[in-house]
């Protein structure tokens, strides 16, 4: 009985932890019933003008910041934007905060978006596209 206790146990971990990077629940809402041939990048942003000047600089990379492939670069006063860009290509993004005090922070964080085709959880077809979401939020200050 401990053997298939553990091997349930294990099955379910290789489950919730494996590579792949979908949700087990997808939101039908999100689908699309044509395959879309690109992303938005939905680029959540520090949205706090007591600490931080509210223009921040955002720069889009294709591929690793340190190959330089500087693809957009814009400023914006909002707590989030998007911008489109092209399926299954690495994007990292940067957003640069300038606190009142004069000290920069520089957010980094990185995606692919890729589409997924999911035929058995909603009524009609459903393509979806997923790691998409870059979070720049600041997380820890001195």
């Amino acid at each position: 009985m401990k053997a298939f206790i553990r091997s349930v146990v294990f099955f379910i971990l290789a489950v919730l932890l494996s590579c792949e990077d979908t949700a087990l629940i997808i939101n039908c809402e999100d689908c699309n019933t044509s395959e879309p041939q690109e992303a938005v990048l939905e680029i959540k942003l520090e949205d706090d003008p007591i600490n931080f000047s509210p223009s921040i600089l955002v720069s889009i990379y294709e591929g690793n910041i340190e190959d330089n492939a500087l693809v957009s670069s814009f400023r914006t006063f909002g707590s989030s934007s998007s911008y489109s860009v092209v399926l299954n290509k690495k994007y990292s993004v940067t957003a640069t905060y300038l606190t009142n005090s004069g000290t920069t922070y520089i957010a980094v964080d990185s995606a692919t978006p890729r589409v997924k085709y999911e035929k058995s959880q909603c009524e009609e077809k459903c393509f979806y596209v997923y790691d998409k979401v870059i979070d720049l939020r600041i997380k820890y200050t001195k």
